[in-house]
């Protein structure tokens, strides 16, 4: 992850995950799930504390701190993980009506990045903002429940299921 401000403290941060092109790949649940696995993998071996998410089409945005002081590692790994997760279920599920464009888009990106030979996923960077107050931090979780709002996608943040908002979340988060 070459990030102009690594997440280096041991404080939280505000997080932006971002897919290549706006790339709408979370409307299937298949990859919803991939991230929530993973973020639960991470919660339980990485020392990921998550606080506050949401997964929106083609973004995620969290609310995440590692005790260690080294996000920027857990979410360097988090990302490649998964990318190559994301792009194997693409390749192979036979209920993806999208498989060509999506990895013609992929690959499209790929040609602009050094490090990424054949696909592209996320953009590079995921924009951390470090919370060192509480008002930001109240602020940041407002934005992250109420973003599928904004969108229109719903008319409550409590009815976005991959949300930490939701009561049915798939993925229960730390209080801070």
């Amino acid at each position: 992850m070459s990030e102009l401000r690594k997440a280096n403290s041991n404080a939280a941060y505000f997080v932006t995950l971002t897919v290549v092109g706006w790339l709408d790949i979370f409307t299937r649940r298949r990859y919803c799930d991939i991230l929530i696995d993973s973020l639960r993998y991470c919660s339980i071996n990485k020392s990921l504390e998550v606080f506050s998410y949401v997964i929106m089409p083609s973004h995620a945005h969290l609310i995440v701190r590692n005790a260690n002081g080294e996000l920027y590692k857990t979410l360097r790994d988090f990302k490649r993980f998964t990318a190559q997760s994301i792009i194997k279920s693409i390749q192979t599920d036979p209920g993806e009506s999208r498989r060509a464009w999506l990895i013609h888009m992929l690959q499209f990106h790929a040609k602009y990045q050094k490090q990424n030979e054949r696909f592209s996923f996320w953009q590079k960077t995921s924009y951390p903002i470090e919370l060192s107050y509480d008002s930001v931090y109240i602020q940041k979780c407002d934005y992250i429940h109420n973003n599928p709002v904004e969108a229109g996608y719903v008319t409550q943040a409590d009815y976005w299921h991959y949300s930490s908002a939701s009561p049915d979340s798939p993925f229960e988060v730390l209080q801070p």
